[in-house]
């Protein structure tokens, strides 16, 4: 979310957060927890990016079809984590997210 702000061409007056406020950020936020149940602009902001991330899984399922992008959207399914232990991490897992590095 840091970088993406950092890199909005007009800063906007304030931001309206799905959970926590982001750190390092001084513009003036509104953090809701469970922000999609609270606000329609968090619920449709969370639809737009879940709709992009989707698609850009099904993009890497052509580049590494062993992981199943395409049917698992990158989620810890047992598959997926069976592939990870067989082929290891690809340069688009998440290398922070535990299941990744114990696999």
């Amino acid at each position: 979310m840091k970088r993406a702000i950092k890199n909005l061409k007009n800063e906007p007056d304030g931001l309206l957060v799905d959970g926590f406020k982001i750190p390092e950020i001084a513009i003036p936020q509104l953090a809701l927890i469970k922000g999609e149940s609270k606000s329609i602009s968090i619920a449709a902001a969370s639809i737009v990016a879940k709709v992009y991330r989707d698609n850009l899984m099904i993009n890497f399922d052509r580049k590494f079809p062993h992981y199943h992008f395409k049917k698992n959207k990158g989620y810890g399914t047992k598959e997926h984590f069976q592939a990870l232990r067989k082929y290891h991490a690809t340069r688009i897992h998440r290398k922070s997210f535990a299941g990744v590095l114990t696999q």
